[in-house]
Order: C-alpha cells, then structure tokens, then sequence
C-alpha cells in the first residue's frame, strides 16, 4: 500500500515487545502512521504468540504457517526483523536501529536488557531524546517486581477477578486479554505525551508500565466504591452495582440486554411492560430506592419479560428511547451492518492468503488510519530492514 500520512507519519518505533500488551501498543501507532519495526528471536521462532493456535493461517498446500489468528491480532503495519540480542552482533544492530528510533518498546523482565546494554540507562546516554518504554508484570520497582507477569495473573492479583462472574459461582476472567490490552493502551497515551515532551524540550525519557497497575486503574467506579465506602464489592454477574435495572434479561426466544440510566426511563421501560404502578411505588421510584429493593423488583421485570420475543422488547423500549439492546454472537457481530458502515472488518494480503482482521475504531476526519503492512511472517523483513540505510523507510 501507498506509505503513510498519518498523525504519526515519521515516527519510528522499534519494537522489542512480544505476546499482546507492548504489540497492542506498536500495533495501533503502525496504524496511526508510524513505521514500526518488530525485533523477533530467531532461537524462540518469533513472537510466542505465532505458536498460539490453531487457528493459523495455512499456506497453498494446506499447511499452517507462523501466522496464527492471536498473532495477527497485535501485529499488522509492523515489520519483522529476526536478531538475537544475546550476540554482540545483534545488540549492535539493536544499538543502531535504536539511534534512528523515536521510540522503543520493550517487555523483558525488569533488567533483563541490561546484560545486553540494552537498558534505558545504556541507551539514553547516547539517546537523550529517546523515548523509551517498558512494560512488565509488576512494574520495575517494588516488592513483585521480579515476578512474570501475565494477563490471567493480572486479572487475578488486580481484582476484577473478584467482580467478574456469577454471584455464586467462581471468580472469573474476562473473555480477552483485557489486562494486557488495556496496559497497551495506558502505554499509548504515555507514550504520545512523551513525544509531546520530547518535540518541546528534546529530552526523552523512561515511561514504565506493570499490567497490575494498569488492571488496578481501571477499577473505576467499583474500585472507588470501595475506597468511599471500606465495603468489599461482590459479584453481580451482568448486574450493576449501583444502577437498578441494568442486567441482561431472558426472553421468550433469546436474551436482551436492558440498561436503565434514570428515573425518567424506569417509567417508559414499566409503561412498556403494562406495569405503570412500579414506577409509583416507593420501593422502585428512584434508582437509591431500587437498589435497596432489588431483590424485590427484578423477579417481577424478568416475569414480565420472559413471554415477549427479543425483537419485540428491543422494538418497544427503543421507540420508548430506552436503553436496550441484543446480546451477540460474534458471527452476528462480524456480519452485522454497524460493522460494514464503520470499517470494523478489514481483508489483507498476507503470506499466502487474504486474512480477515479487525479494524481501527479511531475515526480522524483529516490523517485516518492506515493499513499498510499484513501481520508479518517471522524474519519476513530481516534481509531489507538490514541492508537499508533508511531501515525504517516504507
């Protein structure tokens, strides 16, 4: 495809980051423009993701490649060039991508580069307007630092394992990576704003993250509802820990989802049900006072939706202009209509078929994203990217 002219069109990143946190990161800055390439060790094959399937990719005899479906999903508008940092060799080649770099992204254990010289304390001597960014487990300082650190873990130790599940089943992890996704996201943000410093005062700077500080972050309101209240949140399952009703809701044929914000929609959701009296009844008129009575009201909403077909429930309340909605599939979802009119499914050329990916969902009126490289076989890059004197050029 045709290079970029993106937001972060000239930026260059090299990318010392495997499995799904530091690739979500390099991923969405490939797409917003950067030139991104991915450092991989030959002795692992790559990325220890290409190994995560099937799926894969299969080549023109039926065969899978390296190219499995969790790989593809973090590692578009990237480049791959195989070194081993252990050799002398490779920590040169890394030391001279790195003088041409704007970024570096890395996940290693905290001080693993450091044998190598390949340590933010190495490298911003001879780079001070390198912006280099670490992500790991724990976060580099602390009592857990030197513990790995993945998603699962991070779910778990941060908490939203807790809040996630039924209410009497076992704690439950959320079904995606969201630790690890979210951590590259928070590592986005930081990263960007370090370019802004960077472009002001030339200096560049170490920026870490820990998947756990991350997971701790996003909390959000159950995690202040405790620091207010000294109250161990439960689980509630699909329901709301401080909106009533907000849950997901069995109907005739199917599930719909039914998200009440005020009071104002509690009474044209009940109006809808030929149940008008629960909005005048203390017990449920205002949302603090349905919270105490859940227990209460949600037998009678979910009696009085079980004989109404999903359609119906989702035709009656979106003409009453309340909150409601399907509950998906994701074959549903991939061939929905919001999903074609938002660009939500891309199709790209890679190896040796075309491969459906996700789309972008950030929408630019002027520099819009770019999809310039397929998700890249392992080494793919290795011979080009080396022998350039411009190695980050597209």
């Amino acid at each position: 495809m045709a290079a970029s002219d993106g937001p972060l069109t000239g930026v260059k990143v090299l990318d010392l980051s495997r499995i799904l946190a530091g690739p979500t990161c390099t991923q969405l800055l490939g797409d917003l423009g950067a030139s991104v390439i991915k450092i991989e060790n030959p002795a692992s094959k790559g990325d220890d993701t290409r190994a995560w399937g099937p799926p894969f990719v299969e080549n023109g005899e039926g065969q899978p490649t390296d190219l499995s479906a969790y790989f593809m999903s973090a590692n578009r508008n990237k480049r791959s060039v195989a070194i081993d940092i252990a050799t002398p060799d490779g920590q040169a080649v890394i030391r001279r991508l790195a003088g041409e770099a704007d970024i570096l992204i890395e996940n290693f254990k905290p001080g693993g580069l450091a044998k190598y010289g390949l340590d933010y304390h190495s490298l911003g001597r001879d780079l001070p307007g390198l912006v280099y960014c670490s992500i790991s487990g724990f976060g580099q300082t602390g009592p857990n630092s030197t513990k790995p650190g993945y998603d699962l873990m991070a779910q778990g130790y941060g908490g939203i394992m807790s809040l996630t599940g039924d209410p009497d089943g076992v704690p439950t992890k959320v079904g995606v990576g969201i630790a690890d996704v979210m951590c590259g996201m928070y590592a986005t943000v930081g990263i960007l704003a370090a370019l802004r410093h960077r472009d002001r005062t030339g200096e560049g700077q170490h920026l870490e993250l820990a998947l756990v500080d991350a997971q701790i972050a996003w909390l959000i309101n159950e995690g202040v509802n405790y620091l207010t209240s000294g109250d161990v949140p439960k689980r509630w399952g699909n329901a709301h820990p401080n909106i009533v009703p907000y849950d997901v809701f069995a109907t005739s044929d199917g599930h719909v989802i039914i998200a009440v914000g005020n009071d104002s929609q509690f009474t044209r959701f009940v109006d809808f049900l030929d149940h008008p009296d629960l909005a005048d009844d203390p017990r449920f008129s205002t949302n603090p006072a349905r919270l105490i009575h859940r227990e209460d009201l949600l037998p009678r909403l979910r009696m009085a939706l079980a004989s109404r077909s999903t359609d119906d429930v989702i035709a009656g309340l979106e003409a009453r202009k309340v909150p409601v909605g399907p509950v998906q599939t994701l074959d549903q979802v991939f061939a929905s209509d919001q999903v074609a009119a938002r660009d939500m499914k891309i199709v790209m050329q890679a190896a040796e078929a075309e491969v459906e990916l996700i789309g972008n969902p950030l929408k630019f009126s002027k520099t819009p994203v770019t999809y310039r490289h397929a998700p890249p076989a392992f080494g793919a890059d290795t011979e080009t990217v080396l022998k350039s004197k411009t190695p980050f050029a597209e």
